[in-house]
């Protein structure tokens, strides 16, 4: 039982062991220290207040890697004078977490202490995992702690979320990275002073530019310059040219499965559909920046020209479908810019959602009116036997009459009323199909009177 107990108090500063990477010793044990997230830790917030007070309740954590989610729950199991388990949820599983289970028992029947258990990457656990701790959050055995880069709504059970608090972290600015890096080289403790380790300042811009809101990061970056850094006379000094060494290759955050993989694509259809050619290309080459395939932006892109654009202007589809051509032909970089083409076009042309309607409501009435038979004059008759049983009799062959249009011809099962679907827009080409549209209905009810022929 002993061994169970001999652990590492959190201390303000866990910086002694130098073997540990800079931004694991840097983390902050107070909210002194603790830089970014004003929106939930200023002054009067629900959660500092809840830190400071030292009562602690199960909460999920969501937000970009390096925001500070283990930090907090790390200071809320400090302030709390709780017992703090951490596990992963890349690593354990129902086994580590019946563990935890039975480790919170003892700490609380030995000590009176309650746990404060925080699960790193919630997401990636089942759902029956996720159900494993729902028991122990209830009888007080557990706080529990989520910490998530994926939307809760869509990757964590409702009983978990129903029994915790969602606080969303965001990227951190580049003030609150300056005063990372600052507080790393300054603090004795985590021996960069001692090193003589000091940062230009524009070498220190870069190194936050290329952290890109996360202070994990940002510090791993400092760590690796300091490093490369030249010793010169107990002075190792981070240059410009330092700093944009190891900034290279440095991507901007874009998951490929997950929120900012979704939402950045939903900023570059919006954008288009919008008409802002500007804003359309900062989406596109945010999303190649980050990584993303271009092929599957030629694939998406296709999608706008039907749904967004449509017959105000059929080049855009045609633009869209050359554009996937030309980047599998050329592939990277100079396919890339046969895209940016296309969706520049499609910014520009003139918007019509009519035919993407219109699809809908044909899909609603082929539900609502279930399988209708084709009407007798629209079948096929490529045999005798169909003939004889009249198949395709009476159809009126629309070549055959005046300006290729067959008046009053009906078209939609008998069992049902036409449906009028497809409204187009007064705009692009749509306008003449309009017109076009407007004078066949005319014609038809014409064929329904003979006194207006």
């Amino acid at each position: 039982m002993a061994d169970l107990f001999e652990k590492e108090p959190i201390e303000d500063n866990l910086g002694a062991d130098q073997n540990r990477p800079l931004a694991d010793r840097a983390r902050p044990g107070s909210l002194d220290g603790f830089f970014g997230q004003e929106h939930l830790l200023a002054d009067g917030k629900p959660l500092r207040v809840a830190i400071e007070q030292g009562r602690a309740h199960s909460m999920i954590f969501w937000g970009p890697p390096g925001t500070g989610k283990t930090t907090l729950a790390r200071m809320i199991a400090n302030t709390t004078d709780a017992h703090f388990i951490g596990l992963s949820a890349v690593m354990a599983g129902i086994k580590e977490v019946r563990a935890a289970v039975q480790e919170a028992k003892e700490y609380r029947e030995v000590y009176d202490k309650r746990t404060v258990l925080f699960l790193d990457e919630v997401h990636r656990f089942n759902k029956s995992q996720q159900d494993a701790f729902l028991p122990y959050v209830e009888d007080g055995t557990l706080t529990f702690i989520g910490a998530t880069t994926e939307n809760p709504s869509f990757e964590l059970n409702n009983a978990l979320l129903s029994r915790a608090r969602v606080y969303v972290l965001k990227s951190l600015e580049q003030t609150s990275l300056a005063a990372v890096l600052n507080k790393a080289l300054l603090d004795p403790a985590l021996g960069l002073a001692a090193d003589g380790v000091t940062l230009e300042e524009e070498a220190g811009e870069l190194i936050t530019m290329a952290a890109d809101g996360d202070a994990r990061r940002a510090l791993n970056l400092l760590e690796l310059a300091a490093d490369l850094a030249p010793e010169d006379d107990g002075k190792r000094v981070i240059t410009v040219a330092i700093a944009k060494e190891i900034a290279q290759g440095s991507r901007r955050r874009f998951d490929k499965k997950g929120e900012y993989f979704y939402d950045q694509i939903s900023a570059l259809h919006k954008s288009v559909r919008g008409s802002n050619p500007d804003a359309s290309l900062y989406w596109l080459m945010r999303m190649l920046d980050g990584g993303c395939d271009p092929l599957y932006v030629a694939r998406r892109i296709i999608r706008m020209a039907s749904e967004d654009i449509g017959n105000a202007d059929p080049r855009a589809l045609r633009l869209c479908l050359d554009a996937a051509e030309t980047y599998e032909r050329l592939g990277s970089p100079e396919g890339e810019l046969a895209i940016a083409q296309a969706v520049v076009f499609m910014a520009c042309a003139a918007k019509s959602n009519a035919v993407y309607e219109a699809a809908k409501f044909a899909a609603a009435d082929v539900q609502k009116f279930g399988t209708l038979d084709v009407p007798m004059h629209l079948r096929n008759a490529p045999t005798s036997l169909m003939q004889d049983l009249g198949y395709g009799a009476d159809y009126r062959y629309a070549h055959d009459e005046e300006d290729g249009f067959a008046a009053g011809e009906t078209y939609f099962p008998d069992d049902m009323p036409a449906g009028k679907y497809y409204h187009p827009v007064p705009r692009g080409l749509e306008l003449k199909i309009g017109d076009k549209l407007a004078d066949i209905a005319r014609r038809n009810e014409q064929h329904k009177d003979p006194k207006n022929d």
